[in-house]
């Protein structure tokens, strides 16, 4: 994560994801409680290509599930991404690498974009499930 203190020695953290910040919202709604949003997020590792320190994301989620969302969810996410590319993989049984999500994950992939061919995961989590793409990667598929 890009943490860093600010003039008052306060440690402060630029967002690495959007997930958490709806997680904070579960307790405030109801069952099926849907929403998307599109954040800019940061990471603190060595810039590589599809692999920037800032970057663009958009995410949907389900808060607070009655039902299983998980087929209409990889079925919306692969529905967004063949809009930019035919070329891609959908994995619906992987281990996602956030601490958060509970069983098995899925994920959508570009292969012709090499080591950081991942544009989309997704999963469940205790407040519930959803999945967020990564909107720089998913335009340098469609290139």
């Amino acid at each position: 994560m890009y943490v860093f203190p600010d003039k008052k020695d306060r440690q402060l953290c630029l967002r690495p994801e959007g997930t958490a910040t709806c997680q904070l919202m579960a307790s405030k709604v109801g069952k099926d409680y849907g929403l998307w949003y599109e954040t800019r997020c940061w990471r603190y590792e060595r810039p590589q290509a599809g692999r920037y320190r800032e970057f663009a994301q958009f995410g949907v989620e389900i808060l607070n599930p009655s039902k299983d969302w998980r087929d209409k969810l990889i079925q919306m996410a692969t529905e967004m991404v063949s809009v930019a590319t035919k070329d891609f993989v959908v994995a619906e049984a992987v281990k996602r690498g956030l601490a958060y999500y509970s069983g098995d994950g899925f994920e959508i992939s570009c292969p012709k974009l090499g080591a950081q061919k991942q544009v989309c995961g997704g999963g469940k989590y205790a407040e519930g499930i959803g999945f967020a793409l990564g909107v720089d990667r998913l335009l340098l598929a469609a290139e």
